[in-house]
């Protein structure tokens, strides 16, 4: 649930870890009794906990519809990150993988653990698939065949310039974008977002992974598959692994921020799309994911540990906006500390300052100009902890005692 010295460092955290540890369990139980829907959700709950959080919010159908739709695309990524395939075997099963959802009979064996497991079973996915509604059918078809043809592409051809870097994210994660809005739409929840809207809805998120990704892409056995592109790169070292020497630190700090602030450039056109969202469920589904990322820069940014080990946003922090993303006006403040946070951490003498600095502050200026800052609670930057930490170790086994004893007091089925 997070370890005890960090909430001992940020004790507000510990609400929101126990309301995410009790939503958590409570997503666990709502999983169908019928064997191939079960496989679904437990393999959802497997290959993305936090993704299953959030799917739980949505209506029924389309809580289906985009598990489904998930669950394809993970498998069709699983095939696509799968480095051991021959390119002559691997290429096919991309292109035509929009066909291999109707069949039930179709499996590949390939990836590791659960991936290996939800390829192995995917039979239980395409019955699922079958299932939905022709719309919800039509849109995750239509999106998994530009998906796995854009993946095929790249498959034979490397990420070369900035233009490329855009293409490929398009394909492995923009069209996700467009196919959710799709989703939406076919549900009677929401209009039919602009696709340059949707699209960056996903390069935003796609961008952040690759960045965070470095050193375990660039690790990958028995081959890396690398997405930053040569463009950036170059300028910096003249093989992308230089990174991970110690001599090259304030080259790859530089990249870094480079490609950090080439990843804000869909800030703005994220905000537009989350701003016309109705539906309070799809709107949290598609908001902390944004929050996530614009806090996953923010940590990443001028950072020489994303070339040493994993740098990411504490579980007390990822509850905190888990539980209180509510409305636009948590939207705005939180990208307006993050980008604050961000904004702290620019040094003057980097290539790059001046454009990191000017995409930053035009984050900022849409935040406030949306007039909504003063109507949310600014709990991402704090300074000291408010709170004794004794009273807080006492709260927390109270609390403790008070869960156990509740788990053991529940009648069993």
């Amino acid at each position: 649930m997070g370890s005890l010295g960090a909430i001992l460092k940020h004790p507000d955290d510990f609400y929101p870890l126990l309301k995410l540890k009790m939503a958590s369990r409570n997503a666990e139980k709502q999983i169908p009794p019928e064997p191939h829907w079960r496989f679904c959700y437990s393999m959802l709950h497997k290959v993305s906990r936090s993704f299953a959080l959030v799917i739980q919010q949505l209506g029924p159908q389309l809580r289906d519809a985009v598990c489904i739709f998930y669950l394809v695309l993970r498998a069709l990524d699983t095939v696509e990150d799968d480095t051991s395939i021959p390119t002559d075997v691997k290429v096919p099963i991309l292109i035509a993988f929009h066909q291999h959802i109707y069949n039930c009979e179709w499996h590949f064996s390939c990836g590791s653990k659960d991936y290996k497991v939800l390829m192995d079973q995917f039979h239980h996915v395409s019955n699922a698939f079958l299932e939905l509604g022709k719309s919800y059918q039509e849109a995750i078809e239509n999106i998994t065949k530009r998906m796995g043809a854009g993946m095929a592409k790249f498959i034979c051809k490397e990420v070369e310039t900035v233009d490329d870097y855009d293409e490929y994210c398009h394909y492995v994660a923009g069209l996700v974008g467009l196919g959710l809005s799709r989703l939406f739409h076919a549900s009677g929840s929401e209009d039919l977002a602009p696709d340059v809207l949707s699209n960056s809805m996903g390069l935003f998120l796609q961008k952040t992974n690759i960045i965070r990704d470095y050193l375990e892409d660039i690790n990958e056995i028995p081959k890396s598959r690398m997405f930053w592109p040569h463009q950036i790169w170059s300028k910096y070292v003249n093989k992308l692994e230089d990174f991970k020497r110690e001599e090259n630190s304030v080259k790859a700090v530089q990249c870094l921020n480079d490609m950090v602030t080439n990843a804000l450039i869909h800030v703005d056109d994220c905000l537009k799309y989350m701003s016309a969202l109705r539906d309070l469920a799809i709107f949290r589904f598609c908001a902390i994911p944004q929050i996530m990322a614009i806090g996953t820069l923010a940590m990443c940014y001028n950072n020489i540990e994303v070339f040493r080990g994993v740098v990411k946003m504490r579980r007390g922090l990822t509850a905190k906006v888990i539980d209180r993303t509510k409305t636009m006006a948590d939207v705005y403040g939180a990208f307006f500390d993050f980008s604050c946070m961000l904004k702290s951490k620019i040094d003057r003498s980097d290539p790059n300052a001046e454009k990191t600095l000017s995409r930053v502050e035009a984050i900022q200026k849409s935040c406030r100009e949306s007039g909504l800052l003063n109507k949310r609670k600014s709990y991402i930057i704090r300074s000291e902890p408010r709170y004794n930490s004794a009273l807080i170790v006492l709260l927390f086994i109270i609390l403790a005692i008070v869960f156990a004893s509740l788990c053991g007091n529940r009648p069993s089925n």
